[in-house]
């Protein structure tokens, strides 16, 4: 196990600081699994089954408050909302006795015996009891409820059930939370299960997210390893050492209660990088140890336990009742023996937890937006030197050149001409000024190309449009992305097809062909000249997107793996892309002058800067970089379950995240913006990013931690591609059950759900110009029957042609197969201030 030393003092913590036992009592009886209760200034615990024991911490003779009245074990006692008067209320199987503790302490000071209010006899076995915000009325669980797996949500003014659940867990519920700050219900289960629903109008009590507590430590323990905190730890279950050789046992971590924890009163810069302004905690007492747990992460960041510290007396807990304070800001923490009649009393410092346990942040600032100049060390500089260089030396020939077709050559004032410099002044062409134009096709043209402003107040587009078929056979879509000025949707298909379809999905698509295995990436330039596709054939093509003509071609000789990823990067000046365990920092040029005779041979030419590898040497997943404004910042996945930050002005690694998720990371997705929207210069230091089976992650590059986790979305066995809408305030997603699911950062649960879809939404990419996003799909279906072969269609330039062709293909395969297609879905929305095309509608 670790030493304590190594845990809480690596950032300066120390172990006095962080907890102190301040009491200690010996019961007679057992109070394991009795509700204890705390509020302020007291803690209520039962003293020898029937006495109610009332201790406060403020009272230097350490004098017990005794209440007697119960003739049966006490089972369940809580604390009132009210300071004045402070209430408590106590159960057992004879009654439920309602105490005014002001009251009884000044009986107890006249010498009298103190005497409470029976709010009920013979209910049973009380196992939980809550008192209402007003402490007019008891919430009292008695009978056999622990073994009902339903959570019951009453409506205390109609007296009707308004929410059941279904079955949540074979083992009973332990704990219940209400966060009202975010309207969640939080509850606990035996086998360390958090459940989180949704309190919100219109969510239907819809689950949030399902947590388990034991792998969530683990995974916290394993950050702070890798980070260097801690040395290798050794589990902190309880001890299994009875246990035969070769036999094991898997224990869990019971959620005890659940508490509020508010890390608002802490200063920042107690928590180190987490912030605890807008930080939603719960307190999670479990058998082992206490949990500081993030609710919008549904990350642990903190762990205390118990045995950890040789001066507490209790090592596992079997009842656990928590209560913040404040007035000092420390936290106060009833803990009963689970074997045994001990009760303790614990005073925890929640600032010197968290700050003792916090990953160090990183030495140098870490920001999107590029804030230095480029150094002349940089591998961008190099490229940007050279081609200044280039243009430089060209400018210089072509301005010698200049010089000397300008040089006289005679000297005198006046020279005769023979006749041969000029000529006689006809007029070949002369264009006509005075048509009219009807402005039918021009005004079209005008209304396309205007730039208007992003809204950013728009709502969510949730209006399904039209919906277009990506290819006539069972070929999926792999990718998509819009243009920069929204006029254009790229997409790459597994029949080794690129398309390019308008905006609103409507007229012929224009064809790119030439590879040999499903293109996996596709990428426009900043200036919308060029298309980049890479494909699993291990070449990268970049096209002219006005011809559909091959601009430059990257071979398969320089990559040992195929491509993973493909961008633009430093706005165009650079091709990035990741092949293997490395990704390449490309410089390219691309020749424009056409020459008819010697179209074959391809003047259009790269060369490879510098190449930079994943830590541990493994495999890229994925890759991102922003091309639209500087940005030195370049993020990538590893199949190592790592997310790593590499700074192209320094040339080489700048931070990792370790255990980004429970799996591999597939895809990241940076909030870059758009061309139609100003956002704060913070907001471009988020990024997203998804895993099979793990919902979506929204981090911050400055501190890099997780800030919330999406999980409302099933991704079990098929990796689905997410989106950053231009405004930032919404995330996109696809989904296995055939829906896009839209979130909006300041909630953990999804806003909208897109229905329309045939099959699993594979991707999602909003419109940079309007309120609107495309989706793609992938199928699944197989043909029965026979084999169709791959269809190639003509490249683009041929006009009519194609779509002809293109009709004839769709109309055969619609007519000989009945199934579901590979579609492109467009969603948008009529609210009054957006302009849309007007094939929309």
């Amino acid at each position: 196990m670790e030493n304590p030393q190594d845990i809480f003092s690596s950032n300066g913590g120390c172990l006095i600081d962080i907890v102190i036992e301040k009491y200690l009592v010996e019961s007679k009886e057992s109070v394991s699994h009795v509700q204890l209760a705390c509020s302020m200034q007291d803690c209520a615990f039962p003293l020898d089954g029937t006495e109610l024991c009332i201790w406060n911490t403020e009272d230097p003779s350490h004098q017990l408050l005794i209440l007697r009245g119960h003739h049966q074990p006490i089972t369940a006692m809580a604390f009132g909302n009210k300071v004045n008067p402070l209430l408590i209320c106590s159960a057992s199987l004879d009654y439920v006795i309602m105490w005014n503790l002001e009251e009884c302490r000044e009986k107890v000071l006249q010498g009298l015996v103190p005497r409470g209010t029976v709010m009920g006899s013979l209910l049973g076995k009380v196992l939980c009891l809550q008192l209402s915000p007003d402490d007019h009325v008891v919430a009292v669980c008695a009978g056999n409820k622990i073994f009902m797996l339903d959570i019951e949500v009453w409506d205390h003014c109609t007296g009707s059930l308004i929410y059941s659940s279904s079955v949540l867990s074979a083992y009973p519920l332990l704990s219940l939370f209400i966060d009202a700050e975010s309207r969640q219900l939080v509850t606990g289960c035996a086998d360390g299960q958090l459940w989180i629903f949704s309190l919100m109008d219109g969510h239907h009590y819809r689950r949030v997210a399902r947590v388990d507590l034991r792998k969530k430590t683990e995974t916290f323990s394993t950050r702070r390893v890798k980070s260097g905190l801690c040395s290798q730890p050794e589990s902190h279950l309880p001890s299994t050492s009875a246990l035969g050789k070769g036999e094991q046992v898997e224990v869990t971590f019971p959620v005890l209660r659940l508490a509020p924890c508010d890390l608002s009163l802490i200063p920042n810069s107690a928590c180190g990088c987490l912030s605890s302004e807008n930080t939603q905690c719960v307190w999670i007492g479990s058998s082992v140890g206490l949990f500081v747990f993030n609710l919008a992460n549904l990350e642990v960041e903190a762990a205390l336990y118990y045995k950890d510290f040789q001066s507490l007396s209790i090592l596992l807990a079997g009842s656990c009742a928590l209560r913040n304070r404040t007035a000092d800001r420390k936290a106060l923490c009833l803990l009963a023996s689970l074997f045994g009649g001990k009760i303790a009393v614990l005073e925890i410092n929640p600032a010197a937890l968290v700050r003792a346990q916090q990953c160090p942040s990183v030495g140098q600032s870490l920001s999107v937006p590029a804030s230095f100049c480029v150094l002349p060390t940089s591998p961008l500089y190099l490229g940007i030197a050279k081609e200044k260089s280039t243009k430089a030396a060209s400018q210089q020939r072509c301005a010698a050149r200049n010089v000397m077709k300008d040089q006289r050559l005679v000297f005198h004032s006046k020279v005769r001409s023979s006749g041969y410099a000029s000529a006689p002044h006809v007029t070949m062409f002369s264009p006509k000024t005075n048509i009219k134009s009807e402005g039918k096709g021009s005004s079209r043209r005008r209304s396309r190309c205007a730039w208007e402003a992003y809204p950013v107040e728009c709502a969510v587009p949730t209006k399904p449009g039209p919906q277009v078929t990506a290819a006539p056979t069972c070929a999926r879509v792999c990718c998509i992305q819009y243009s920069g000025d929204g006029q254009w949707l790229a997409c790459g298909l597994a029949n080794h097809l690129s398309l390019v379809f308008d905006a609103s999905l409507t007229g012929t698509p224009a064809v790119f062909s030439g590879h040999d295995g499903a293109v996996n990436a596709v990428c426009w330039s900043q200036d919308r000249r060029w298309l980049l596709s890479a494909a699993q054939d291990g070449t990268l093509r970049v096209w002219s997107a006005r011809g559909a003509e091959l601009a430059l071609l990257l071979g398969k000789d320089m990559f040992s793996k195929p491509i993973q990823s493909a961008q633009f990067y430093y706005i165009d000046a650079f091709i990035l892309l990741s092949s293997g365990p490395e990704f390449q920092l490309l410089k390219y040029h691309i020749d424009t002058c056409k020459d008819e005779i010697k179209r074959y041979k391809q003047k259009s030419k790269s060369k490879l800067i510098c190449r930079l590898s994943m830590t541990g040497a493994v495999d890229m997943t994925s890759l991102s970089a922003v091309n639209d404004f500087y940005s030195h910042i370049v993020l990538t996945a590893g199949r190592n379950r790592t997310v790593e930050v590499f700074d192209l002005n320094a040339g080489c690694s700048a931070a990792v995240i370790a255990e980004a998720h429970s799996r591999p990371v597939h895809q990241i997705c940076q909030n870059k913006g758009s061309s139609f929207t100003t956002q704060q210069p913070q907001a471009y230091n988020l990024f997203l990013t998804t895993a099979i089976g793990d919902g979506m992650r929204l981090w911050d590059l400055r501190t890099l931690r997780c800030e919330r986790h999406f999980e409302g979305h099933p991704t079990r066995g098929y990796p689905c591609g997410i989106a950053f809408s231009p405004c930032g305030r919404f995330a996109a997603c696809g989904a296995e059950d055939r829906h896009a699911y839209v979130y909006e950062m300041g909630s953990s649960t999804y806003s909208h759900r897109l229905a329309g879809h045939t099959d699993t939404v594979t991707g999602v990419a909003f419109n940079p110009s309007a309120p609107q996003h495309g989706a793609h799909l992938h199928t699944t279906e197989l043909y029965k029957g026979r084999r169709e072969k791959c269809v190639l269609l003509p490249p683009a330039s041929t006009g009519k042609h194609l779509e002809e062709k293109w009709d004839e293909l769709c109309g055969a395969f619609r007519g000989r197969f009945k199934r579901r297609k590979p579609c492109l879905s467009y969603y948008g929305h009529s609210g009054t201030g957006e302009r849309f095309p007007s094939q929309i509608y």
